[in-house]
């Protein structure tokens, strides 16, 4: 467990030079037919070498504090040597304070993941300026698992890395490539990034401080008063939601929570876990899970 959660600030405890990020990268190519099965354990070597060996921040990480993620790639067709059309899901999860548990922070499906890879050419990426559509999503994504961790140690914290991610948006635009358009698929990567910069739902990215580092952090001291401020925060999802009812970063949430929910509302004062099943259940009511909160 990191040592900021001892109680210092996540910025100001870092204090070694190892890079940020502990990816685990796992391509499933089943689907694909080809003889050269090795690409794929390649493939997996460099993502995982781009992702993990790369500075992402100016802060510095011990090894110990690095951030656990993971990039599951299911590559469903091969057009040509060295081309590849994958869904691709992202996790990261998050230590909680006093305990062995950790909490996704963020569970996001990306069905718009085409991309070219020669065995054992370098991925190249530039900050500044579009290269190669695979380095930019690869990026895109270190950027946004940065944003989630940041968010959930200080309000707001992850400003840095919205931003980052929003200029690996923008650097994209010429290259016409899936995912990245305005007016594609209202759950692709630019919708993403597009929540997590609308004044209109920043209080999504502040409750996101307050649901772990001041409810889950503090939940084994006092459980009530963490479900409280959770429940807190479903209300505020709830104003979000009725506002943009269909909006990704409120989907990845439950992909990301509903079990946790769950588990934490499945105790403590009745009418807490009435009110927040009555909320869960009217903004996501495709999962039959949440009558556990109030089987007893």
């Amino acid at each position: 467990m990191r040592s900021l959660l001892l109680g210092a600030l996540l910025i100001i405890c870092r204090q070694s030079a190892a890079q940020e990020l502990f990816f685990k990268v796992t391509i499933n190519a089943d689907q694909i037919q080809t003889t050269d099965r090795g690409v794929f354990k390649d493939m997996e070597r460099a993502f995982a070498n781009f992702l993990n060996t790369r500075k992402w921040t100016n802060d510095s990480y011990k090894n110990h504090e690095k951030i656990n993620c993971s990039l599951f790639l299911n590559i469903g067709k091969m057009p040509s040597i060295g081309s590849f059309v994958a869904n691709a899901q992202i996790t990261v999860a998050r230590p909680v304070y006093n305990s062995n548990y950790e909490s996704v922070l963020f569970n996001f499906a990306d069905r718009d993941w085409e991309f070219e890879y020669i065995e054992s050419l370098p991925l190249e990426y530039n900050d500044n300026t579009y290269i190669t559509n695979l380095t930019s999503m690869l990026a895109f994504y270190a950027y946004v698992v940065l944003a989630a961790d940041y968010d959930s140690f200080s309000e707001l914290g992850g400003n840095p890395y919205v931003q980052k991610a929003l200029q690996v948006v923008n650097n994209a635009q010429p290259g016409n490539q899936a995912g990245w358009a305005a007016l594609g698929n209202p759950r692709n990567r630019f919708a993403l990034v597009e929540n997590l910069n609308n004044p209109q739902m920043v209080d999504l990215r502040k409750d996101s401080y307050r649901y772990h580092r001041l409810a889950l952090d503090a939940f084994d001291k006092n459980p009530d008063k963490s479900r409280e401020i959770i429940l807190d925060v479903l209300k505020n999802i709830k104003k979000v939601w009725t506002i943009y009812p269909n909006a990704i970063s409120v989907i990845s949430f439950f992909d990301a929570k509903s079990n946790e929910l769950v588990n934490v509302f499945s105790e403590g004062n009745l009418n807490v876990r009435r009110e927040a099943y009555d909320i869960l259940t009217s903004i996501d009511p495709k999962r039959n899970i949440y009558q556990k909160i109030i089987a007893n």
